[in-house]
């Protein structure tokens, strides 16, 4: 166990005792070599639900253990169970772990990343004892319910509702895309508790129990054949009004904290080059390397990646360095999805129909799963269109995209 008043120097050497007495060290990384291997890629990982519930236990198990030495929460506030450090010894600490082979830590990106940042900021001081601690040890896992059928890119348009009954509120509504919600023990909902508001102002945010009477969890197939996303129905849950997250109808401030730290941990996934490493060898392999148009649209590609890279690099800065995350976060989210489109149309004109046709050669096929799993990248935190928007007014000072709760300058000229 380590002390708070340790040096970096120290820190790092008791950090690295605990990975070293706990996991194994990855082996050196091997050169990627064209048809060697699995030629598994894809966007979203695909497994069955039995599989996923047993890697879920290994998971945890990890985070539990880690937290108990005082390595969970590691810049989190004492009071709530944190280690109380700064954001530097998270940075050695996360280098450190990123050497050793750590079971699948996929399962806890939403609860810790979007929605404890969010209770921490918004929840009351009993919902914060309650969840904040058994997060970040993994007793209890999180997920986000904010896209509803009709209010998907809009999501200010949501018409689940909420309606107060003494100290609860009764919850009724559908939600959709969600991911997790099968394994998830709480969930951040943002409900609608006033119709006669402008539909920004009259949402509210609240603490969900995943597992309370009227909560109906529906598995949702994608054309890649998995299901890694749910549709949640909710018949009248009731919720304890200290589970309400903020002031009643200041729901949209709410769900901006959770959305912009959403966007930061999607668009700064998929900015380096390193997609690409696999996909220089499938030009190699089909001799297409010397030819000048295919030559042009790789260094097209790799460009673009880098270009998004730093683009993230700057983003993640101004996050650990304490700011809010701001409009950057769309523009990277934005590249990363032009990216991968680029990227697909690329890897369609190289491979041609082997794409659409398993002929069980190496490394063609295979890549079916990322091309159908891509589209879905132009929706998963705000979509393509929303982003641009947000682009556009926030940061280039376009006028506001008309809407059915802003003034159009045509409205009176067609009275």
């Amino acid at each position: 166990m380590y002390s708070p008043d340790m040096s970096p120097e120290e820190f790092t050497a008791a950090a690295t005792a605990f990975l070293d007495a706990n996991l194994e060290r990855k082996e050196a990384e091997k050169t990627f070599v064209w048809g060697e291997g699995s030629d598994k890629v894809n966007v979203f990982e695909e497994r069955t639900r039995q599989q996923e519930l047993e890697m879920l236990e290994e998971s945890k198990a990890w985070r539990r253990k880690k937290f108990d030495a005082g390595f969970g929460w590691i810049t989190g506030p004492t009071e709530y169970g944190g280690a109380g450090l700064t954001p530097v010894h998270e940075r050695i600490f996360n280098r450190l772990e990123s050497d050793y082979k750590v079971p699948n830590q996929g399962f806890f990106q939403i609860g810790l990343g979007m929605v404890a940042p969010t209770i921490l900021a918004h929840a009351s001081s009993t919902a914060k004892d309650a969840y904040l601690k058994k997060m970040w040890r993994a007793d209890i896992v999180g997920c986000q319910l904010f896209s509803e059928p009709g209010a998907g890119s809009d999501l200010a348009s949501l018409q689940t509702k909420a309606i107060r009954d003494g100290e609860e509120w009764i919850i009724t509504g559908q939600k959709v895309w969600t991911s997790g919600a099968h394994y998830s023990d709480i969930g951040e909902i943002i409900c609608r508790t006033d119709a006669d508001q402008p539909k920004h102002k009259g949402l509210t945010g609240f603490i969900v129990d995943m597992k309370a009477p009227g909560v109906e969890i529906r598995p949702l197939r994608q054309m890649t054949g998995g299901a890694s996303f749910n549709e949640v129905f909710f018949t009248e849950v009731r919720v304890r009004d200290d589970h309400r997250l903020g002031d009643v109808n200041n729901g949209w401030n709410v769900a901006l904290t959770t959305l912009m730290n959403e966007r930061a941990a999607i668009g700064g996934g998929g900015g380096g080059a390193d997609p690409l490493t696999r996909v220089y060898a499938m030009v190699r392999h089909y001799g297409l390397d010397k030819d000048p148009i295919v030559r042009d649209k790789l260094a097209d590609l790799y460009t673009r990646y880098r270009v998004a890279s730093y683009n993230n690099q700057r983003a993640m800065a101004k996050i650990r360095a304490g700011q809010t995350p701001g409009p950057e976060m769309s523009t990277a989210k934005m590249a990363l999805t032009d990216n991968q489109l680029r990227l697909c149309a690329f890897l369609s004109e190289v491979l041609g129909p082997k794409i659409v046709v398993d002929t069980g050669e190496w490394g063609t096929y295979a890549w079916n799963q990322l091309i159908l799993g891509t589209p879905g990248l132009r929706i998963a935190g705000g979509s393509d269109e929303v982003m641009r928007n947000i682009v556009g007014e926030r940061v280039l000072g376009l006028p506001k995209e008309p809407g059915i709760d802003s003034k159009s300058p045509f409205r009176d000229l067609a009275k």
